[in-house]
């Protein structure tokens, strides 16, 4: 899951990243306006953490250009504690969260879960697909016979991916780009290595390949 981060504080912008990046998250991080619009605009995130105090562009005109575009990637505004104006105007435009500043990066996580699930019209933290639960929070995943699997941070992220666009094709580059930041994209045949890892946690037939195209879970 790939997450954009567009925050000026270097120190607090480089903090939550290792956080998000510990949850589970693929991030990238814009410190500017102009790089964050620029971003948001020819990639594509699961969702954006926004500052409205940003240079080059304000946040809030960031967010009314990406949603002026269509763009409808879920978004959590960050604003000043007491702005509670800075809130309102964010929410007018568009966003699907707030979170005053200062704020702990645990609650952000709960944040981020919160609006992805609902944009996958889930309400809780489990996804489940053919006897395989995922546990989001935890980071585990319990098979078919009821084993608790205890994932590294790239098998959940790939499993995670899967199980969250169960009838979806994913194309090995695309999987490359979801499971590893941008400074750390490895050869794309490293997937197969997870892919097969999965298939030895869940059985050989709840990731199938499609010849030509990429991987599908059953």
């Amino acid at each position: 899951m790939r997450i954009l981060l567009v925050e000026d504080d270097v120190e607090q912008a480089n903090s939550l990243k290792r956080r998000l990046h510990q949850a589970g998250y693929v991030v990238e991080v814009a410190y500017n306006g102009i790089d964050g619009q620029f971003l948001g605009d020819e990639e594509a995130f699961d969702a954006v953490v926004l500052d409205l105090g940003l240079p080059g562009i304000p946040g809030l005109d960031v967010l009314k250009h990406w949603r002026s575009q269509g763009n409808a990637v879920p978004v959590i505004v960050l604003t000043a504690r007491d702005a509670w104006h800075e809130r309102v105007d964010g929410l007018n435009a568009g966003a699907d969260d707030y979170l005053g500043k200062p704020f702990y990066a645990d609650e952000v996580i709960a944040r981020l879960q919160a609006v992805v699930r609902r944009t996958l019209g889930k309400a809780d933290n489990v996804l489940e697909w053919k006897g395989v639960r995922l546990l989001l929070s935890e980071q585990q995943a319990i098979a078919q016979d009821g084993r608790v699997i205890r994932l590294t941070s790239t098998d959940f992220r790939l499993l995670r991916q899967f199980m969250m666009h169960p009838d979806k094709v994913h194309s090995k580059s695309y999987l490359s780009e979801q499971v590893y930041e941008e400074d750390q994209i490895k050869d794309s045949n490293v997937i197969e290595v997870y892919v097969n890892r999965l298939r030895n946690y869940f059985g050989k037939d709840f990731i199938k390949t499609q010849w030509g195209k990429g991987y599908r879970i059953g």
